[in-house]
């Protein structure tokens, strides 16, 4: 944390659906001016960890402070950005009027907000269009330009660039960047390693549980490899194929 105070906070974090332990104990501070990948395979809890951290969903035990306020809190909601891994869009309003719903459900951006936000992502000139017309590729980039056209001080972005042309990609971490540079906390959680060395820290996650944290250098010396994705078998406990490693708590399934 390096003295800084934390933005986002979770304590003894724990979300359970069942017999099914998606967040399973997590102790997580995250300060500002930084941008942490969160990382792991499919089904590892990191949607539902998100959720928690926004307040869009209430833990069955820990609690979570975002900016000095325990979570959920409807006022600081309107200071996060959330982008979900399934658009959130209105099929039959035009680029521009989903734009503008959400943003004023945020408060009142201003057109110099708007315009800003579409050309960050390359929509300005679709700004008519309806949501439903657009490929897969767009609605990402809509559902990124909504999530940041209130310039929230905390951003979660799930799984923001699946479906983006690398040129774009690019564009939206150099944006990423900028926002950190400025002050912003943000949480990008994806199952790919390839887009990790962007992230300050990461944040390693299997079933529930933070299972490694630390920089992307300082994971891969900690595993004695060069490469991110043996680093993270190694701390889940796994061989090369995905396999439970002899003598590790894996060995005897998953809890």
């Amino acid at each position: 944390m390096n003295g800084l105070e934390a933005a986002v906070e979770a304590v003894g974090l724990r979300k359970v659906f069942g017999s099914i332990r998606a967040v399973d104990g997590v102790d997580l501070a995250l300060a500002p001016g930084r941008i942490y990948g969160l990382l792991g395979p499919n089904g590892s809890g990191k949607t539902t960890l998100i959720r928690l951290l926004a307040g869009l969903a209430r833990p069955t035990a820990g609690h979570v402070r975002v900016l000095g306020t325990t979570m959920p809190d409807r006022p600081t909601l309107g200071r996060i950005g959330y982008m979900p891994q399934a658009e959130a869009l209105y099929p039959d309003l035009s680029v521009w009027e989903n734009l503008s719903f959400f943003a004023n459900l945020e408060g009142s951006p201003s057109r110099a907000d708007l315009d800003a936000a579409l050309a960050l992502v390359e929509l300005t000139d679709r700004r008519g269009a309806p949501a439903l017309e657009l490929s897969g590729g767009m609605r990402r980039r809509l559902s990124l330009a909504i999530t940041l056209v209130h310039r929230p001080p905390i951003v979660f972005l799930d799984e923001p660039t699946v479906g983006v042309d690398p040129a774009l990609r690019v564009q939206f971490w150099t944006h990423f960047r900028r926002l950190a540079a400025e002050g912003a906390t943000i949480l990008v959680a994806s199952h790919v390693m390839d887009e990790a060395d962007r992230c300050d820290e990461l944040v390693f996650v299997r079933a529930g549980r933070v299972i490694a944290r630390g920089t992307g250098a300082e994971l891969r010396a900690t595993a004695g490899t060069d490469n991110l994705e043996t680093a993270f078998l190694q701390f889940a406990g796994l061989d090369a194929e995905g396999r439970p490693v002899a003598g590790s708590e894996n060995e005897v399934g998953e809890r």
